[in-house]
């Protein structure tokens, strides 16, 4: 008895134990590939699709590994071991057991198709409940502003209602499914009942003989009812498992070249040849760009919304790839080089600032060991941002909360300034930085900027003018094309769109000349 309970033991850690490393593994591989993913990928994937992938359809899985599989073998090994005891019984009554099977095997197939469908719809429709969720949480000052409260519930009960469905689909094939076995079963018993009684009378068999072969036969019809019950688990999994793998085998529409390039340190040489992209097929948002920037030069971009700035920003960092052209940093296309060496060079201020949770400090260092603190000291003092550090409860280890709540818009965009040179890059992209800064903080971060973009190649989009006019040069973009480029005096001089722009601005408060 003790050794019965030790194998017992054995058996479920064992099986336990893979089920969970399996889970470990897959979780891993889940999150390595979403995080190898460009940018396009997240563009057209909610990103509560990709949650439920990895924490709720894993989680199906587990399911069927702590309960499911143990149950599935031990229900396998003991039918093998009463059929054979069953044979030796009787081979003729075993025959006879056995011929209910293939209307077991025809029924477990149309259960199949049935709940196989139903536990994808499931897994689907908790995906984009998942999605709905997440997205007006994070919203949720919008929907408040909005009153979309009210709209919002009715949507979320239409999404609630479609995942209600999609699972009744699975609990009526299943409620249809068991009954059909255990009847099945049943009309089995009655077969052998009747057949081994023709074989007492015939004295084939003894009826002792009949006894125990039927009283075998109820236990050997007991581990295919415990299958048939894990059988909707079993589909559950599988099904999750597809969208897994599916996940698993999306393709990496930017990835590394086989021998990157190998100079770890950027001189900032930039250069777009007549590159063109679209986000959405047909419908181009750079056409035939072509511009060089040379190694430590200060080019700032304007123009319209929408007429393709950020996009310039997008592609030099290899957020996507361009559909025609090329984009070389210092002569090389950006797409020989190693992403990683090539986003360690370019430093990056946006307009939407993102924060982690976590302190200030592990937001401006990123992890990275080689940021020392005398490193961060050193850009908050010439950013002149140390008020701000002062005014947090505890400093630089001031825990931020999710997305840095904790902050002020200003004060999330002055810690990602002093991020994005705490990392000392080659090159600096500043798009829209200055938008959330009140006047007096932005000139002290001007002032700031025209220290650090010293001797660093810096590209700059803005549409406040008054922050580029010490550009060395300026390029006016129009939908998706180059309109004009030159400095400040040369562009007003033209009077044409740059001209404009900066006449609109200032019109109420100085003349042009």
């Amino acid at each position: 008895m003790c050794l019965e309970y030790a194998l017992q033991f054995a058996y479920i850690l064992l099986v336990n134990s893979t089920g969970q490393h399996v889970m470990y593994d897959l979780r891993i591989a889940l999150f390595e590939r979403i995080q190898q993913q460009s940018l396009s990928f997240f563009d057209r994937t909610p990103v509560g699709r990709l949650m439920t992938r990895v924490t709720g359809d894993i989680e199906v899985l587990n399911e069927l590994f702590s309960e499911g599989v143990t149950l599935i073998f031990g229900s396998i090994f003991l039918f093998i071991g009463i059929l054979a005891i069953l044979v030796w019984l009787s081979l003729p009554l075993t025959l006879t057991a056995l011929s209910i099977l293939p209307f077991i095997a025809l029924v477990s197939r149309y259960f199949r198709i049935w709940s196989r469908e139903g536990f994808r719809a499931v897994r689907t429709r908790i995906a984009k409940l998942n999605s709905f969720l997440q997205e007006n949480v994070t919203g949720l000052q919008t929907v408040q502003a909005f009153v979309r409260e009210e709209r919002n519930l009715e949507k979320f009960k239409q999404l609630n209602w479609d995942h209600y469905e999609a699972n009744m689909q699975t609990i009526a094939a299943y409620a249809v499914f068991f009954p059909v076995v255990e009847i099945i079963s049943t009309l089995g018993i009655g077969l052998v009942l009747w057949a081994g009684a023709y074989q007492v009378f015939a004295g084939a068999v003894t009826l002792g003989t009949l006894v125990a072969f039927i009283e075998y036969l109820f236990k050997f019809f007991q581990p295919i009812r415990e299958l048939s019950a894990q059988y909707g688990t079993l589909q559950s999994a599988m099904a999750a498992s597809e969208r897994i793998f599916k996940l698993l085998d999306e393709p990496i529409a930017i990835a590394d070249p086989p021998a990157p390039h190998s100079v770890r340190q950027a001189k900032g040489q930039i250069e777009f040849e007549h590159v063109w992209f679209e986000y959405n097929p047909g419908e181009p948002v750079l056409k035939d760009i072509s511009f060089m920037i040379s190694p430590g030069e200060r080019v700032a971009f304007v123009g319209a919304t929408g007429s393709g700035k950020s996009t310039v920003m997008s592609l030099l960092s290899r957020f996507y790839d361009v559909q025609k052209g090329s984009i070389r940093v210092d002569g090389d296309d950006v797409r020989n080089w190693a992403q990683s060496n090539l986003r360690r060079n370019i430093g990056i201020v946006l307009q939407d600032v993102f924060l982690f949770s976590g302190s200030v400090l592990d937001n401006i260092t990123l992890g990275n060991p080689q940021i020392q603190r005398s490193d961060v000291d050193r850009v908050i003092q010439e950013l002149g941002i140390q008020s701000v550090i002062d005014r947090l409860p505890k400093g630089y280890f001031t825990e931020l909360g999710e997305k840095g709540r904790v902050l002020s818009v200003g004060e999330r965009q002055l810690i990602s300034f002093a991020r994005a040179l705490a990392h000392d890059p080659s090159i600096l992209v500043l798009d829209e930085a200055t938008s959330s800064i009140d006047t007096e903080t932005e000139r002290i971060i001007q002032r700031a900027l025209l220290r650090f973009t010293e001797g660093r190649t810096s590209l700059i989009v803005a549409h406040r003018l008054s922050t580029i006019q010490n550009c060395n040069r300026i390029i006016v973009m129009s939908h998706g094309h180059i309109a004009e480029s030159g400095t400040h005096e040369e562009l007003l001089s033209k009077r044409g769109i740059y001209y404009r722009l900066y006449e609109l601005q200032y019109k109420n408060q100085e003349s042009v000349v």
